[in-house]
């Protein structure tokens, strides 16, 4: 069964397994309903059917809508007044794509599910590995790092093994009709729509004061949920006398006296960190956790956001999570984002960035 998105990459994912010899049905998931324009489920839905149609493999569709808003949804938003910045897209895979949908695939007789991802999968001695895509600038295991180990074994990934202009070039000459559809940006129930307008709709404005390193009072805020770390676009305080002509930037949210702290620079030493503390952690590797849980501390590669170089690291086991030790200091580790750790192209999996305890 494979999960039929609308876009180019489930459809190459689809041709290349009946090329194979694989026996395929595809399967739509709706996990969004909005009638405004700036989600595109409806279209997605019938960009789906007419890839499957020129494919000829059959379609089904199911709508995970109430258990994404449940699960995914609701929970970012308490994440978000909570003072992090969540990640849906990591949740969904996590909670939908990689859990509801395989449920019901099964259900409906497959034996194994196939998806877009740019990822691959590998066996070793006992472990079903994640493998990075070959295209560096579409890998997308940031993504799944948080996925349950255990499904690796029944899950396919057509295109990790091909970059996105032999995907599209694979779509063209195949005369599938999504060839040139533009890649999915943001998230649906967001899309192109402003995000804090959005946001503002489910969670009402609790302004608070925009405050200087110093303690000097610069403006207000209409909410910490509507700002992230490292954040310089739309905080509002542009044009002020007296200080460097510099850019603003966030540098931090205390949800507890509702503070805006904003630094100049993008240098500036609060926005740059050498340690991160991550849990709720998810390890995709029994052998590289049970590393980890000796004590010591081991050596490897991470990243704190998706367009981000993995940076060299050590990790240290704590009784809440992980510490992370970077050799040198990132910019903007933001809490409610993921740090995801790798050895070379593997993905050892995972865990949710908080305040340093």
């Amino acid at each position: 069964m494979i999960a039929m998105s609308g876009g180019v990459d489930s459809a190459v994912s689809a041709a290349k397994l009946i090329e194979s010899g694989y026996e395929v049905e595809g399967l739509h998931m709706t996990n969004w309903r909005d009638d405004e324009p700036y989600c595109t489920a409806s279209q997605d839905l019938q960009d789906a059917k007419n890839a499957c149609k020129e494919i000829g493999i059959p379609m089904h569709h199911v709508d995970f809508s109430e258990a994404y808003r449940k699960d995914v949804f609701d929970e970012s938003l308490g994440e978000l007044q909570a003072g992090l910045t969540p990640n849906p897209d990591i949740l969904c895979n996590q909670m939908i794509k990689f859990d509801s949908f395989i449920q019901h695939a099964k259900r409906l007789g497959a034996k194994q599910i196939a998806t877009g991802h740019y990822a691959r999968s590998s066996s070793e001695g006992n472990e079903n590995l994640l493998l990075k895509g070959i295209d560096d600038n579409k890998d997308q295991t940031y993504f799944l790092h948080g996925i349950n180990p255990g499904v690796l074994s029944d899950v396919l990934f057509p295109v990790g093994s091909m970059n996105k202009d032999e995907v599209r070039d694979y779509a063209y000459k195949k005369g599938l009709p999504n060839h040139d559809k533009p890649d999915s940006t943001g998230i649906c129930f967001i899309g192109e729509r402003p995000f804090k307008s959005f946001i503002q709709t489910f969670l009402p404005p609790k302004p608070g004061k925009i405050v200087a390193e110093n303690g000097e009072i610069l403006g207000t805020h209409d909410g910490l949920m509507y700002f992230t770390l490292g954040q310089r676009k739309d905080i509002g305080i542009g044009g002020l006398k007296n200080h460097s002509g510099e850019p603003w930037y966030v540098a931090n949210k205390d949800i507890n006296t509702n503070e805006l702290l904003v630094v100049q620079g993008r240098n500036h030493k609060k926005l740059w960190q050498k340690k991160a503390f991550a849990k709720d952690i998810n390890w995709l590797s029994k052998e590289f956790s049970e590393r980890v849980q000796k004590g010591d501390r081991v050596t490897c590669k991470a990243k704190c956001r998706y367009r981000q170089a993995d940076a060299e690291c050590e990790i240290q086991i704590h009784k809440d999570g992980i510490k992370v030790f970077f050799e040198e200091a990132q910019w903007a580790i933001t809490h409610g984002q993921y740090l995801v750790i790798y050895l070379d192209d593997v993905c050892m999996g995972g865990g949710k960035i908080f305040p340093d305890i």
